[in-house]
């Protein structure tokens, strides 16, 4: 590799340097996947893969693309769904089979052609294409939920986002980009677990970043540590580059959903006030903060049957790491135990305290758009079946419980005749 990308410190710590002091023994005991403790999924597990990609990169041995592999009626269908791509029923997990699981790269070199990104920037095609299979191959297959599907559904959301009238009208190329590539890398080497299993697992990437953010900073420093193997944009300027570098870790850290009040209450105030000046940079990143986050969490504004596959998805993660803390005798997660916590109950949750707030408030900024209502309308459909689901459940609990009384004293009765 590039001896000037590993002096980097932040990125060193990130790229080689901290892995080898993670605890192979809560990985290779993990119960994450029947495989997961193989030689082939640690390495996985710890990006080690990438590195020599990377150097088969450098070395300008290019990767073929299964994309080109697929049969000429799978291609026809995805080019048919690329040309809606900005149409809010798009199937991202229709579009992830279309493209033999490459829905991520395949979706993001559509972006950057249609957005006229390669033109500006004067973007090398075989490249970018390098980079973006780097990021792609980041993310963990094995993960229900953060994986590289998911990051192309919120780069899909994040495209209809930027089309936003009232946004799209002030977007520079670079904050084009830049929202697109932080969709794109958000969750890049996401684990699995959560922040609060980093820290009472005494994880080196909490250490290394002292609790705070402790994924989000792991996502930024990947993607920088990728960008730069890559040299994707390593004919700009260096001041531009660094400009990059920081806005996307901007991005990216804005994720962290323990900010969402912060963020909420900013917006707020700039919608009541009406002191949002798209014309300046530094609003404009406000705003396209805010619409990574919206982007994040849209799941729920979804069409129900692709709003339930990602709940689903989400909830099983979350069980697996209950599982995982019941095995090494941890304190299990809230949300985290499937003895408790229904996969209903956690949704009615998420949409009442975290995705309505921030929702009605993007309306607000957008000006109720068709998007912003049709967001909105899917979002209480959606609760209001959840709903409906969490009244069966309870519904067949208490019948389950009456059940059991009847059965008791029905019991109690025949051996209370059968005594003498």
């Amino acid at each position: 590799g590039d001896a000037r990308v590993r002096g980097q410190t932040g990125v060193l710590s990130e790229r080689r340097g901290s892995y080898p002091f993670i605890d192979f023994r809560l990985l290779n005991n993990t119960t994450l996947s029947g495989e997961i403790g193989t030689k082939k999924k640690v390495k996985r597990l710890l990006s080690f893969q990438r590195y020599f990609h990377a150097s088969r990169l450098l070395r300008g041995i290019v990767p073929q693309a299964p994309l080109y592999l697929l049969d000429e009626d799978y291609l026809g269908q995805a080019r048919h769904m690329l040309s809606k791509v900005g149409m809010w029923d798009f199937d991202i997990f229709l579009f992830d089979r279309l493209t033999n699981g490459n829905s991520l790269v395949t979706l993001l070199c559509h972006l950057f052609n249609v957005h006229g990104l390669i033109h500006h920037f004067q973007l090398d095609m075989v490249t970018l294409h390098r980079f973006l299979v780097m990021v792609q191959e980041d993310y963990h297959s094995q993960n229900p939920y953060h994986n590289a599907v998911h990051a192309a559904d919120v780069t899909q959301a994040m495209h209809c986002y930027l089309r936003e009238p009232k946004l799209a009208n002030f977007l520079t190329p670079s904050d084009i980009m830049l929202g697109l590539l932080a969709a794109a890398a958000h969750d890049v080497d996401h684990p699995g677990v959560n922040q609060p299993f980093l820290i009472k697992t005494k994880h080196h990437l909490a250490s290394l970043y002292q609790n705070v953010s402790v994924l989000e900073n792991h996502h930024w420093r990947s993607t920088i540590g990728m960008l730069r193997e890559s040299r994707l944009l390593a004919h700009l300027p260096k001041d531009v580059t660094q400009d990059i570098e920081q806005q996307l870790g901007s991005l990216i850290l804005a994720t962290d959903i323990n900010r969402q009040n912060e963020f909420l209450i900013r917006l707020k105030s700039h919608l009541d006030n009406q002191d949002l000046r798209l014309e300046d940079a530094q609003d404009r990143h406000f705003m396209l903060q805010i619409a990574l986050k919206c982007a994040d969490i849209c799941n729920p504004c979804r069409l129900w049957d692709l709003s339930k596959q990602w709940s689903e998805r989400v909830c099983e993660e979350f069980y697996r790491q209950g599982d995982l803390e019941q095995k090494f005798e941890l304190e299990i997660s809230p949300l985290c135990n499937q003895q408790k916590d229904t996969i209903p109950s956690i949704q009615i949750g998420f949409m009442t305290y975290i995705v309505e707030p921030l929702f009605e408030r993007w309306a607000q900024f957008t000006g109720d758009t068709p998007l912003s209502e049709n967001m909105l309308n899917h979002l209480r459909r959606n609760k209001a079946k959840w709903r409906s689901l969490l009244h069966k459940q309870h519904s067949s609990s208490r019948s389950n419980d009456h059940s059991g009384q009847v059965t008791g004293s029905q019991e109690q009765t025949l051996n209370e005749e059968e005594t003498p």
